[in-house]
């Protein structure tokens, strides 16, 4: 039998991976409120490790894990469902991020989601609208990262413009100020880098306007910080506010004698860089004054995390949306997905797929497996596959877009082979037979509900799976019969036995 995540977690946990610091959440679930127990957080500067080609270093994943062996303990015992751990901008880029994640999911118990910028954004406004009073009007908000910098114009719970720029304190301070020193030249280099970035961004976000400005990082609430300490302000950063900090960072001249009052050590090397990405987008949008929110990514998470154990998961909305922007035949999906269930529900056991997650990619897959016909009918099932893989669908992680698109990929013509399952490591069989579940619904229903079909009989074991139809229905149906007998064909192929009688 599947087994279903319990909604009712007394206690629920959030890990931001970050490119620049590591951060968790644990909050207790009273009456549908979330009341935050704890915050931790530790600077882990993991965008600091990746080399050239893009790999990251063993002391740089050895701090990451270091760091999350101390969180481990807040959230031993927790069940899954009740723990969301997501990675930014530098495990999106690190062409060995593998190797990081998998030992990520032995100390801690859950698995990791990598989530793309877009997608990021969309949660630090979640969080920032969650903990902000929810005032009238549009809100531009900012979260100057390690590795990238978020940009969402957002009117209370909802945004409506995402963004993520390759523009980070931590990159930029290795490409800028590697060793140390802050010169005009590089300060200059480093606030013209920004500026060029934020071109693609900056008419967009100026035509939709907003009324107030937000920043969500410890970036920004560093620089608030100093500007206060200088009786520029109250903690928000304001022009007068950059510009003083700026002369006071280019006197100082090296990292190590920055020894401003309200800046904290491990800030020192960051400040430069991400003082220059400020200026710029101060610059860039026109923003006059940056409030400071306590909420953001992993708030975000958090809230998300609740509502979709209150049946408010925007995976759902995202999907809908996909299928009828698509064109989608829906009630065919909603016949495909009953039978993919029916049959995963029979055989979850034999074939090792009784993890609800498991469960959710099927559902999904064939809610969306029709979506490339909107393009053409000719590979269709490539076309589909590519969408759901590149497009922004808020709410779902890089690896549940990419599991989806396998299935949407293998859901005709051959099934994925070997070298695709050596790819996805541990994920690649229960995948596969995913797909040919998938692929068995879609056959039954190959004449599309304008038939009454008959109830289906399934047994697996390892490598095998039998059907039974009623007696003698099958000779009375050759289109049928031809179908699962061509499908026997390509199980072959893989080792596998479907026997249909």
């Amino acid at each position: 039998m599947v087994q279903t995540e319990h909604t009712d977690f007394p206690l629920v946990a959030t890990i931001d991976l970050g490119s620049n610091s590591f951060h968790m959440v644990l909050a207790r679930v009273d009456h549908g409120e979330i009341r935050i127990l704890e915050r931790i957080g530790e600077k882990v500067q993991l965008a600091a490790g990746l080399d050239d080609d893009d790999n990251l270093s063993e002391e740089a994943m050895q701090r990451g894990l270091d760091c999350l062996r101390r969180f481990a303990q807040l959230i031993n015992g927790l069940p899954a469902g009740a723990v969301r751990i997501v990675a930014t901008n530098t495990l999106r880029v690190a062409r060995n991020r593998a190797v990081f994640i998998q030992q990520v999911k032995q100390i801690l118990g859950h698995r990791v989601e990598v989530i793309s910028g877009r997608e990021e954004a969309r949660l630090i406004y979640l969080g920032v609208a969650h903990t902000l009073a929810d005032d009238a009007g549009k809100r531009l908000v900012v979260d100057i990262g390690g590795g990238s910098t978020e940009f969402i114009i957002g009117e209370r719970f909802e945004s409506v413009l995402r963004e993520s720029l390759h523009i980070g304190c931590v990159s930029f301070g290795r490409q800028f100020f590697a060793d140390g020193r802050i010169t005009a030249s590089r300060y200059s280099q480093a606030y013209t880098a920004a500026r060029l970035e934020l071109m693609q961004i900056e008419q967009g976000i100026q035509r939709l306007g907003w009324q107030e400005a937000v920043g969500a990082s410890g970036t920004i609430r560093a620089i608030g910080q100093c500007i206060r300490s200088a009786g520029l302000g109250n903690g928000e950063v304001n022009r007068e506010g950059v510009q003083w900090l700026k002369r006071k960072v280019l006197k100082a001249g090296q990292v190590d004698k920055l020894t401003l009052s309200g800046l904290k050590a491990e800030r020192r090397a960051v400040l430069p860089s991400g003082l220059a990405i400020l200026e710029a987008l101060f610059d860039a949008l026109d923003v006059q004054c940056m409030q400071h929110s306590e909420g953001a990514l992993r708030e975000g998470v958090l809230y998300e995390l609740l509502g979709r154990h209150q049946h408010e998961d925007v995976r759902e909305r995202t999907l809908s949306a996909l299928a009828e922007r698509s064109h989608v035949d829906q009630e065919q999906a909603a016949r495909v997905e009953h039978k993919a269930l029916s049959l995963l529900h029979k055989v979850a056991e034999p074939w090792g797929l009784t993890d609800s997650k498991q469960a959710d990619l099927l559902r999904w897959a064939a809610r969306v497996h029709e979506v490339g016909l909107d393009i053409a009918h000719s590979q269709y099932h490539k076309h589909g596959a590519y969408l759901i893989e590149h497009a922004d669908l808020p709410g779902f992680s890089r690896q549940e877009q990419q599991s989806m698109a396998l299935l949407v990929r293998g859901h005709r013509r051959n099934l994925p082979g070997e070298e695709r399952m050596a790819e996805l490591g541990e994920d690649g069989p229960p995948l596969r037979r995913l797909c040919m579940l998938l692929r068995l619904a879609i056959l039954y229903h190959h004449i599309r509900g304008y038939q009454d079909m008959p109830e289906l009989e399934a047994e697996a074991d390892e490598h095998s799976m039998t059907l039974c139809f009623p007696p003698g229905w099958l000779e009375e149906n050759p289109l049928t019969q031809a179908d699962f007998a061509q499908e026997a064909q390509y199980w072959a192929k893989i080792g596998y036995t479907l026997t249909v009688r």
